[in-house]
């Protein structure tokens, strides 16, 4: 379900563009949303920052980065829109999000390998021209984004324990599992390290151990301490093995033990190591009540986006919103009017950058950096 949330959301970076104290320009309003607007130059740069990612994606033909970038142009201005409606909402709710910007936060620096607040100061500066400040904005509205749909929509998807237990004797094959354990890690590197080096690396072992089994979530400390990128950016998610796959030293450890275990700390020659038993799963056919939430995810996952579109109109029909000619927002609801007023009742539509900037500043696309959690995901039609 995240990273249908992750596909479905549109994620922007703030750029910063200084003008000149003796140059005037001209910025338009292309939709007012409550007491919100975007700019001619929000959606412009929304269009051309991902045009830009797309190009760079060996990966992808070029009769589908022609797809993607026409349904992303298609579908900008709703993005846009939506991002603000989630984001106004989020205040009016009251959302306390702080801790979690600040995770976010910590998690890019771990992955950029920034050990300091002025480095991710300099970092946002070089990479994206901005104020630290405007990153951290838009990290917030992201953060906000994702909290209203996680407490608003998400509680609208209620399946019926009888639809999951059809699901289950309809596609009880799926559910026959091996001897097998699903585990997560915690690994802290002790490679080509020396003297106070390895001790501290030892140190911050014992730290995470001692966090962990007191309660700190597993994941999150995952995200934040462990030295193996591949895991770390799936909050420490190392798979499902079969018994007989893992050195001897350490099946003896996790496949006696129920979901949930966390082992002491474990060295192995490059460093140590902290797993976690996510799912213990016993030879033969799976019993329904062990597989309840995969069943559940499973069924919600194809519900997920309809829901969030569902939530996103109903906004709509409680807002003002008022689109320019010339724009369109795929998001429209229908019956409910984003006529542009007449021009001749309203202030200008165009005025300094400058002081527009005061209400609004332009976002630049945040599609290079893989923020935890993210996904390269389809562009959402």
């Amino acid at each position: 379900m995240q990273s249908k949330l992750a596909s479905f959301l549109f994620i922007a970076l703030l750029a910063a563009v200084p003008a000149a104290a003796d140059i005037v320009i001209l910025e338009e309003i292309v939709a007012k949303v409550n007491g919100d607007v975007v700019t001619r130059s929000q959606y412009m740069n929304a269009i051309d920052e991902y045009r830009q990612s797309i190009e760079t994606d060996r990966q992808t033909s070029a009769e589908e980065k022609a797809r993607q970038i026409e349904v992303n142009e298609r579908n900008s201005l709703r993005n846009l829109i939506d991002e603000l409606l989630l984001v106004q909402k989020g205040n009016e709710l009251e959302y306390n999000i702080e801790s979690q910007v600040l995770r976010q936060r910590d998690s890019v620096m771990q992955q950029y390998e920034l050990n300091t607040v002025e480095e991710f100061e300099v970092w946002a500066s070089e990479r994206f021209g901005m104020p630290i400040e405007d990153l951290m904005d838009q990290m917030r509205r992201n953060v906000m984004s994702n909290t209203v749909l996680q407490q608003e929509v998400a509680p609208r998807l209620v399946i019926e324990q009888e639809d999951l237990r059809n699901y289950y004797e309809e596609h009880k094959s799926e559910f026959i599992r091996k001897d097998s354990v699903r585990l997560s890690q915690i690994f802290i590197s002790t490679a080509d390290k020396e003297g106070e080096e390895l001790e501290e690396a030892k140190s911050t072992a014992e730290e995470v151990r001692d966090r962990v089994h007191q309660g700190e979530p597993f994941a999150e400390m995952a995200s934040r301490y462990s030295e193996d990128e591949q895991t770390k950016a799936r909050r420490g998610d190392l798979g499902v093995f079969e018994r007989g796959v893992l050195r001897k030293e350490i099946e003896d450890q996790v496949f006696d033990k129920n979901s949930g275990f966390i082992t002491d700390l474990i060295e192995v020659p490059n460093g140590y190591l902290l797993l976690k038993v996510d799912q213990r799963f016993q030879e033969g056919q799976a019993e329904f009540q062990d597989v309840q939430e995969e069943v559940r995810n499973r069924l919600a996952g194809p519900l997920w986006n309809p829901a969030v579109r569902e939530y996103l109109n109903d906004l709509r029909r409680e807002a003002y919103i008022e689109i320019r000619p010339g724009y369109s927002d795929s998001g429209a609801v229908a019956g409910v009017s984003t006529d542009w007023s007449d021009p001749a009742k309203l202030a200008p539509v165009t005025t300094t950058k400058e002081e527009l900037l005061q209400k609004k500043k332009n976002p630049k696309v945040l599609w290079m950096i893989p923020l935890p959690g993210g996904g390269g995901d389809e562009v959402d039609e």
